[in-house]
């Protein structure tokens, strides 16, 4: 499948191909952080299927508990998110679904790292539900 987005100030664009069945939610701490919330949702593209159009992403190197240091690339006006890869090696890029035009195409499929999960996270349908933020 085919994608393009790009960061929320429109400073950084891309395009890419994915395969919307490897879409993933991570509920790992460092994403809850990373991300401001209780998890993040990203689909991979292999380095050859990924391209940016426009902008430069600023890098921010974390290393994980396994030892892999994560580049993760964002927005340096707005902040936006836009992927993480390998620091030393990038041959996969794990696109952050939200940033994509065809975000509403691009269902979870599985959820990883569920040990470190809000438990709230797991069980938000039964809460109220409004169109638009109630005055």
């Amino acid at each position: 499948m085919h994608i393009s987005g790009g960061c929320h100030c429109g400073a950084i664009t891309y395009e890419a191909e994915v395969d919307p069945a490897k879409v993933s939610l991570c509920h790992c701490t460092d994403c809850q952080i990373l991300t401001g919330t209780a998890f993040r949702a990203s689909v991979p593209a292999n380095k050859a299927d990924f391209r940016l159009l426009t902008g430069t992403p600023k890098i921010y190197v974390k290393v994980g508990d396994s030892g892999a240091r994560r580049a993760q690339g964002f927005c340096g006006a707005c902040g936006t998110p836009l992927y993480a890869t390998s620091a030393d090696d990038p041959q996969v890029y794990g696109i952050r679904t939200g940033t994509a035009r065809e975000c509403a195409r691009l269902l979870p499929r599985r959820q990883i790292w569920c040990d470190s999960a809000r438990e709230w996270a797991m069980n938000v349908g039964p809460l109220p539900r409004f169109a638009r933020e109630p005055g």
